[in-house]
């Protein structure tokens, strides 16, 4: 899951872009390490719903936003066979047919039996247009997660690894919200390159931050970070009408709270990746603008924006 892009007020919208060899340094997106797999990605992701799942209509176009994320220099797409019943993955297939080189692409899968992987996988692979992916999540761990049956002939990880051996894909990883212990219990217990979780300032999310991150960061794995406006049952979540709006906060501290804190807040761990979703190009440039700007929060700012939204 992927949160929503506009938190309280936007930021102005960035001008067209430029081709990225003239792009000033002070512009480009920035990148990092996606842990011990070696590969640098842009610190910011595009995720895969909010407008990425949406069919195309009259006036909405979600290849048109993953045009604009490549343009901006997003390298990073994230998506998933149950995104809108592979809605997401047909739309990415979209630009993918003509700029899969561009792209470091992951995807999900919800089945946890070893061929019913290889269909997902297949059928993921073909609303893509593309015949590898570079990063395949076990999507979803849920509490009562049969970690057992995962390498087992007939389980998921048996499947994943086969498609890793003949180059479908390069990495394996996992992904919850649900859950940190059963998270944390999936990376110590097999060697996974990455996890995809929650991690934002909202009290609730404090065992992924402070039980399960330093789990992964141990591990040398890399961390994508997702919900990071809140969602779920989370925090301040505004400025999409995609999506319902949540807002838990008393109107003299919502405003404290806006889509930069937010951004800098997760950016500000140590992660390799930030997903978000959105509706528009205009948020997308909105966020890559922030990411753009964005400066390390100190611990006691980190500490301050928990005490105000938890």
């Amino acid at each position: 899951m992927t949160a929503v892009c506009a938190v309280g007020s936007q930021s102005p919208a960035l001008a067209a872009a430029e081709p990225p060899s003239s792009v000033p340094t002070r512009l480009k997106l920035p990148r990092r390490r996606l842990g011990r797999t070696g590969v640098e990605v842009s610190a910011l992701a595009l995720g895969g719903v909010i407008g990425m799942q949406l069919p195309p209509s009259a006036t909405h176009d979600p290849a048109a936003i993953a045009e604009a994320a490549l343009d901006l220099g997003i390298t990073y797409f994230d998506t998933a066979s149950s995104y809108n019943n592979g809605q997401s993955e047909t739309n990415y297939g979209q630009v993918l047919a003509r700029r899969r080189k561009e792209v470091f692409l992951a995807t999900k899968t919800d089945d946890r039996t070893h061929d019913g992987t290889l269909r997902s996988i297949e059928a993921s692979l073909k609303r893509l247009q593309t015949d590898r992916v570079d990063l395949i999540h076990i999507h979803g761990l849920s509490p009562t997660e049969d970690l057992d049956a995962w390498e087992k002939p007939t389980g998921v990880l048996t499947a994943l690894r086969k498609l890793r051996d003949q180059k479908v894909t390069r990495f394996i990883g996992v992904t919850g919200h649900d859950s940190a212990a059963i998270l944390r219990a999936a990376i110590e217990r097999y060697e996974f390159d990455t996890l995809l979780t929650t991690l934002n300032p909202v009290s609730r999310r404090k065992a992924f931050r402070e039980d399960l991150l330093p789990v992964a960061n141990r591990k040398q794995m890399g961390v994508i970070a997702m919900k990071v406006m809140g969602g779920g049952n989370g925090c301040l979540v505004t400025g999409n009408p995609l999506q319902k709006v949540l807002q838990p906060y008393h109107d003299e501290t919502a405003h404290q709270v806006n889509a930069a804190s937010l951004i800098r807040y997760t950016l500000s761990l140590p992660i390799s990746v930030a997903v978000i979703g959105v509706a528009s190009v205009e948020q997308l440039k909105a966020n890559i603008r922030i990411v753009r700007e964005a400066t390390p929060m100190t611990l006691a700012e980190r500490r301050d924006l928990e005490t105000l939204v938890g």
